[in-house]
């Protein structure tokens, strides 16, 4: 008995011998059977993939006209005193000229296979076409993984627009359904994409503020994860970083992660002063864009903006969606640009080398795989107070805390809530958060 495969892609193997079965004028189900897909698999693949062509009959007029055979028109073109045909319909010309033109569809390519491979009237056909091709459809499938994987399709402006319009409406108790009923024009994307982007954290309103959301039993799945802008990095390279640091070598520079426990759960998100290895970090329910927002928001509310350009003037990161909403991070609710985002190469944790290492004194109280759910941000501040203020060579046996006060100085670190721990209490186990 042959088993039907299921959930899995087309290969490009798979489409090759495809391409290859309908030039034998095998049926759908006939190449179902061959390649262990269903035919309705078969069959949309035919559909989304095949391409349109002009190509027309070796030796023939290309017109596709429905009243070509019947037509007596002559003259239509601007050529008249030159043309040499006897009638407009042997004319190459005749479709784009002609009024009256009709495009007559080839009848076949409504039924199965829905495309012209391995017909044998292709060779006298003059209609337009329609060919499978295994390369084009592999290049089209690829282009269409990559885009879906990218994130949400909507940039930083448009989604701020829709935030300050539909968050308020939800937190009155309104339905998004109802929301987008009655505010038709508002919108360019379906009611279900605004379901996800609250579901995704990229709104400022929660699924908490939708009771009968909150009353559904969630579906076993992954979480989605949201790129909030797909072209967050043009201009933010690591390359434009670089060039930047080269331009102002004075510039301090700040390395942003996230440091994970359990997956799906609590996240931490790091902030990693390089000049001096001092490190904050805060604790978020999920690893989201609009977390990391807040969490900025805060530390602006804590700082003050030039405390707060002082501290963050750069900020290289990774190129996870919980950084793709770069403006927001940029720039504060008014506007006023306070900071600037960099993003590393994919797949090059070296080039934020500093903030990787000192993830590692992390490691050593919440071991990999831990959940941080049971933990508060006071134990997180606790965790990093001692961490802040243990010793380290490359510091001139200086812990990172005096460092930073040498910086920046004890003010800062007062509205930080950092606190220095004596050299011989501090503790760097597991048991440090042990209740």
């Amino acid at each position: 008995m042959n088993i039907l495969a299921k959930n899995k892609h087309l290969t490009n193997e798979e489409r090759s011998q495809l391409e290859h079965l309908l030039r034998e004028r095998r049926s759908i189900k006939a190449i179902g059977r061959v390649l262990g897909k269903s035919a309705s698999t078969i069959a949309r693949e035919i559909k989304k993939h095949a391409i349109p062509s002009n190509k027309s009959a070796v030796g023939r007029v290309r017109n596709c006209c429905l009243h070509r055979r019947s037509c007596s028109k002559y003259y239509l073109c601007e050529n008249k005193p030159h043309c040499r045909k006897q009638r407009c319909s042997t004319c190459p010309l005749c479709n784009s000229v002609c009024s009256e033109f009709v495009e007559e569809l080839c009848p076949y390519l409504a039924a199965p296979p829905y495309v012209c491979n391995g017909c044998d009237k292709e060779h006298l056909c003059t209609l337009k076409k329609r060919y499978y091709l295994h390369s084009r459809a592999q290049n089209s499938y690829k282009a269409k993984l990559i885009d879906s994987r990218v994130g949400a399709n909507i940039s930083e402006e448009e989604l701020l627009r829709l935030d300050q319009f539909i968050s308020p409406l939800i937190r009155k108790g309104q339905s998004v359904h109802h929301i987008v009923v009655n505010n038709v024009d508002e919108f360019t994307c379906s009611e279900k994409t605004i379901y996800r982007y609250v579901n995704g954290s990229l709104l400022s309103a929660r699924n908490i503020d939708m009771p009968r959301v909150c009353r559904l039993k969630p579906r076993k799945s992954k979480p989605l994860q949201y790129k909030v802008d797909k072209l967050c990095k043009v201009g933010r390279s690591y390359d434009d970083f670089l060039e930047y640091i080269g331009s102002n070598s004075d510039t301090a520079v700040v390395e942003m992660d996230t440091l994970e426990g359990k997956k799906g759960e609590s996240v931490l998100l790091t902030i990693h002063f390089k000049s001096c290895g001092f490190m904050l970090a805060f604790l978020r329910e999920r690893n989201t864009s609009q977390s990391v927002i807040d969490v900025f928001r805060r530390l602006y509310t804590l700082l003050g903006e030039a405390a707060f350009k002082r501290l963050f003037p750069v900020i290289l990161t990774d190129n996870g969606s919980e950084f793709s909403n770069p403006s927001s991070l940029e720039n504060t609710e008014d506007g006023t640009k306070v900071s600037s985002i960099f993003y590393c190469n994919p797949s090059s944790p070296y080039q934020k080398a500093a903030i990787e290492n000192n993830h590692e004194f992390i490691r050593r109280i919440l071991p990999k795989g831990r959940s941080l759910d049971n933990l508060t941000q006071a134990d997180i501040d606790k965790m990093m107070n001692h961490i802040n203020s243990y010793s380290r060579e490359k510091l001139n046996d200086r812990s990172p805390y005096a460092s930073f006060n040498f910086f920046y100085g004890q003010d800062i670190l007062d509205r930080l809530g950092a606190i220095a721990i004596p050299p011989n209490e501090i503790l760097l186990r597991p048991t440090l958060l042990i209740r």
